[in-house]
């Protein structure tokens, strides 16, 4: 994984490399080479789809209110097994 300055450095470097040709190129041509340009940046980062963010925040959600449920279980066994402790 390349840190975040040398990802930026070398998309800068393909960036220029890619609009200071001789022959000027057509505009879709420039953005279909700039997108493709960024697509193999954002590969090299750590990231995830907004779809997979998503579904874990879900899971996480329902992990808590289990944890939270099987919590509140434990301490309402514990009291009923040692009421003295209260």
């Amino acid at each position: 994984m390349l840190a975040p300055k040398d990802l930026l450095d070398a998309l800068s470097g393909h960036a220029a490399r890619l609009f200071s040709g001789d022959t000027p190129l057509p505009r879709a041509e420039i953005e279909s080479q700039f997108k493709a340009l960024l697509q193999s940046g954002f590969s090299k980062l750590d990231l995830v789809s907004r779809e997979e963010f998503d579904s874990q925040m879900v899971v996480l959600a329902r992990t808590r209110a289990r944890l939270e449920s099987l919590e509140a279980k434990v301490a309402e066994l514990e009291s009923k097994l040692n009421p003295s402790e209260q």
